[in-house]
């Protein structure tokens, strides 16, 4: 298993060990002691499953206060994952990574609590499984414009298939004060800055 680095803290990228054969193959979604191991030693409490059609773009969504980290795996298909700092006071504020996913490659993305998380369907169909540190919470559920300028987020398509709520979701700057994280209250939990098979990035892109 190899853990991947991005230039956002916190945001990791994980290769999983994939054992191939004639039958086709085996490989672990999650490991509680393998992954801690390699540095990412949180508590999962919530798995969902989305399924979505080419083009179907879901996102940009998080929860606050009730903040949720998560490790997305794609069990069948292919997306474009997207992880945005909204911390406010972050370093790394409004920037983005984005990353392919599929069930070809078997690569996963942690997102930490504190950012927002989309994705968009490359395939005909996609199975995308959500690991959450935090139950979902409806009160704390938000979004942002998936296409805010400010972002500057490069989709690899101009013309998704969005929910009306994420089609008419508020861009960043337009969000209410307390509305969003800010960097003290969310700093990044459970991934250790010594992680041992950490390697730098040749899949993370940004603006």
């Amino acid at each position: 298993m190899k853990v991947i680095e991005t230039r956002l803290p916190g945001v990791i990228v994980v290769e999983p060990a994939v054992y191939r054969d004639d039958r086709g193959y085996l490989t672990e979604v999650w490991n509680q002691r393998r992954y801690q191991h390699a540095g990412l030693a949180v508590r999962f409490v919530q798995d969902n499953l989305s399924s979505s059609s080419r083009g179907v773009l879901r996102g940009l969504h998080y929860q606050w206060p009730a903040a949720q980290g998560k490790l997305v795996s794609v069990l069948q298909g292919e997306v474009f994952d997207v992880a945005v700092d909204i911390r406010v006071g972050s370093p790394t504020f409004r920037e983005w990574v984005g990353v392919n996913l599929s069930s070809e490659n078997r690569h996963q993305i942690y997102i930490p609590e504190g950012f927002a998380h989309g994705f968009v369907v490359l395939s005909e169909t996609a199975l995308v499984l959500y690991k959450c540190t935090e139950f979902y919470t409806p009160s704390d559920e938000a979004s942002i414009l998936w296409n805010d300028p400010a972002l500057g987020i490069n989709w690899p398509i101009s013309e998704p298939i969005l929910a009306t709520k994420d089609a008419t979701a508020p861009r960043l700057a337009d969000l209410p004060s307390g509305g969003v994280p800010t960097l003290t209250a969310s700093l990044p939990k459970g991934v250790r800055a010594d992680r041992p098979a950490s390697v730098s990035s040749p899949h993370a892109a940004g603006a």
